[in-house]
């Protein structure tokens, strides 16, 4: 079907758009990570940390060691993949030509290897986290409920994977993946965060966790936390440090009730610390201090019974 003078004449805006503004488009470039790839690969990563619970749910004790096998060389294969991309896109980015794809292909292979060889450890870490849930959550039946319908805990699934490509240095992929993780968990956590063991993020809707903040072992964020930054430190000559400590820290043990807002890198909540709903805090809390919002003065008044059909406002 030849295209009519109608089609034409939009496809040559489109094109006149790629001229003359090229900052949301792809083009002359070699180097782009795959999205779909990349939240394959996620898909790959859940089936080797629950194993039953996703992917197949035909596995026994006979044909784990086979299943195990399978995935691990399909994981290997498009991991190396996508962090090559990844790897190369960085380069092309920044101008970087001079060490080429056969130094992202070297690069890709070693960090590949290093991400499944920590893949173990990031179990270890979920068993404590899916306990915490269950341990947290009164509503909570069993792990199997925690692990196939609690938000909070698939966001701190992603987390753990994108936090341990972010140590290796992988770009841009970690980001892919917790904001995937975001628009499907409503739990914003930058893979750059530190978060200890047994973590508990109940709710998970509308929790924030920004790049430098910290969080001990054994801590519980309810949904609407926010653990944000004042503003972006800058040094004597106003020039902003982008890599200087800008989110909060979170000591051992510490809770922090829903829609309480955290801010400053300089801010540290101590051990055993709680922090109640909605409060606002721009300074650190002693261990085992509790901090709240004195309770606000309710009016509540009579209304009147309107007849139907009257739409004047009540005042």
């Amino acid at each position: 079907m030849s295209p009519t003078p109608e089609l034409c004449n939009l496809a040559e805006e489109f094109l006149e758009s790629y001229r003359s503004e090229t900052r949301l488009d792809y083009i002359d470039r070699k180097h782009i990570p795959s999205r779909e790839g990349i939240l394959e690969i996620l898909r790959l990563c859940l089936e080797l940390l629950y194993p039953g619970y996703h992917g197949r749910q035909d596995l026994t004790s006979e044909n784990i060691g086979d299943h195990v096998v399978v995935v691990l060389a399909t994981l290997r294969e498009k991991l190396q993949l996508q962090i090559e991309r990844c790897l190369c896109y960085d380069q092309e980015r920044c101008g970087e030509t001079a060490s080429g794809p056969a130094s992202c292909s070297g690069d890709a292979r070693r960090k590949t290897s290093e991400f499944l060889s920590a893949l173990p450890g990031i179990r270890s870490l979920l068993v404590l986290d899916a306990q915490a849930a269950l341990d947290g959550d009164p509503a909570a039946t069993s792990l199997d409920e925690v692990i196939l319908a609690y938000p909070g805990f698939l966001a701190i699934t992603v987390y753990r994977l994108a936090h341990q490509l972010h140590l290796l240095g992988v770009p841009l992929m970690p980001r892919i993946l917790s904001e995937w993780a975001h628009s499907r968990t409503g739990a914003d956590i930058h893979p750059a965060a530190r978060i200890g063991r047994s973590f508990f993020l109940d709710h998970a809707t509308g929790a924030v966790i920004g790049a430098t903040a910290e969080i001990g072992d054994r801590v519980r964020l309810y949904q609407g936390v926010t653990l944000g930054a004042l503003t972006l430190p800058r040094d004597r000559q106003g020039t902003p440090l982008e890599q200087a400590k800008r989110h909060p820290t979170l000591e051992d043990e510490v809770t922090i009730y829903s829609n309480a807002t955290i801010l400053g890198g300089k801010t540290v909540v101590g051990r055993r610390a709680v922090v109640g709903g909605s409060v606002f805090l721009t300074h650190s809390v002693p261990a085992g201090h509790k901090v709240s919002m004195e309770n606000p003065r309710l009016r509540v008044r009579p209304g009147s019974l309107k007849s139907p059909g009257d739409s004047r406002p009540e005042i």
